[in-house]
């Protein structure tokens, strides 16, 4: 099966910002952007279109054409937990050094970890691949977009956040 992975627009948030699942605006730059994500998907047919149930992946899917995409809460970012919208660089719990040193097994306070986040991703993919589909969408986050990547095996787990998709951005797996 082939999946397209989507990632959102770019988000109105201040750069340093911790922002994860929260629900946050998009820039003005909304349909500038969207306009060339559609374009990228122009003449491709999907079997089956799903979409992160926040506000960003679900206006980048209508706007592309896919208004009646299954949400899936398996496809949100992460859960920073008590993290959620203030500066990494402001944040006071001493949790925060930990998951630096190690984000991928400890959890942001009351959040998740990068393993987390996989482990959702991954049976969201199990489960999809299971399905008859021969070319599917989903509108995601950067996260999401990594994990799937990790799950396809074509990015490495400690080489995750250099293959962070840029905002609009569209990758193509195989599973």
């Amino acid at each position: 099966m082939v999946v397209y992975l989507i990632r959102h627009t770019s988000i109105d948030v201040p750069q340093g910002v911790c922002y994860g699942q929260t629900d946050v605006p998009l820039n003005p730059t909304f349909e500038e952007e969207a306009a060339q994500t559609s374009a990228r998907l122009k003449g491709l047919q999907f079997d089956k279109v799903y979409m992160s149930p926040l506000t960003r992946c679900v206006r980048l899917a209508t706007f592309c054409g896919y208004p009646d995409g299954e949400r899936d809460d398996r496809i949100k970012e992460i859960n920073f937990g008590d993290w959620e919208m203030q500066r990494f660089d402001e944040i006071t719990d001493a949790n925060l050094q930990k998951w630096y040193a190690d984000y991928r097994n400890v959890r942001a306070t009351n959040g998740e970890s990068f393993q987390d986040q996989y482990q959702r991703v991954a049976d969201f993919l199990n489960e999809l691949r299971q399905k008859p589909y021969k070319q599917v969408a989903i509108f995601a986050h950067g996260g999401v977009l990594i994990n799937a990547q990790i799950y396809a095996g074509t990015v490495k787990p400690e080489e995750a956040f250099g293959a962070l998709t840029p905002y609009g951005g569209i990758i193509k797996i195989e599973i």
